[in-house]
């Protein structure tokens, strides 16, 4: 067991998508509803279109036009905000994520979201969640121009906050960005498992991870260590 020292971190920079929100929604809408909707319009199948898709998100994974509907919309020439109207009842928080952000405001702690979404979905997410009301700010790496996997998102966020890095924790569901802000000096970072409630769980090896906050949410206003495994 390896333990985060509570006693030591004062602000908490939380990802959104799988890390607050289920990201069942988001796995719908890029891997089943954009690729029917190509495939209708085209005539093409489903599966040569995801096929399509797949080699389109690889160019620029990673990149913020990965995570850009504004890209996405010019791309693939569809209305990208209006399709995902028509799954936002998917839109959910994590079982497990309203205890864990009522123990963080309770503490005291500088509670800030910081997430690689559009604005626009942002927006969405928000509105179908309500999750604004847990934290103290919302970041999107569009206002930086640059996502979180690159340092300059991590000296830009750091330029507006002024957190000192040596006393702060990142929580996100991906491996990469969670070593992009180790690499800038984010002392303590805590990576989730199962981003979407209807897949298995990812496999970490480089940070502290867990798949559910409840193993967390306890210690956090006492200040006791926390078991967490690595």
């Amino acid at each position: 067991m390896t333990r985060l020292p509570w006693h030591n971190i004062e602000t908490v920079l939380l990802d959104m998508d799988g890390t607050l929100l289920d990201l069942h929604f988001d796995n719908q809408f890029w891997l089943e509803l954009i690729p029917q909707k190509l495939a209708i319009r085209s005539g093409k199948s489903i599966e040569i279109c995801k096929q399509e898709l797949e080699a389109l998100y690889a160019k620029v994974h990673g990149q913020l036009e990965w995570y850009c509907l504004d890209y996405w919309a010019k791309t693939l020439d569809l209305d990208i905000v209006a399709a995902k109207q028509e799954l936002k009842h998917l839109i959910e928080m994590r079982k497990d994520t309203i205890p864990f952000l009522v123990a963080l405001r309770q503490s005291g702690r500088q509670v800030i979201l910081v997430t690689n979404a559009h604005p626009e979905s942002l927006r969405l997410k928000v509105e179908q969640t309500q999750l604004d009301q847990y934290v103290d700010m919302l970041i999107s790496s569009h206002e930086f121009g640059v996502s979180k996997e690159s340092q300059s998102f991590w000296q830009k966020l750091h330029n507006k906050l002024l957190f000192r890095p040596e006393h702060t924790l990142f929580v996100d569901d991906s491996e990469r960005i969670l070593d992009a802000a180790s690499e800038y000096g984010i002392k303590y970072t805590l990576g989730i498992t199962n981003p979407d409630s209807k897949k298995d769980e990812n496999v970490m090896s480089r940070h502290l991870h867990i798949n559910d906050y409840a193993l967390i949410a306890d210690s956090i206003i006492s200040d006791n260590f926390v078991g967490a495994s690595k």
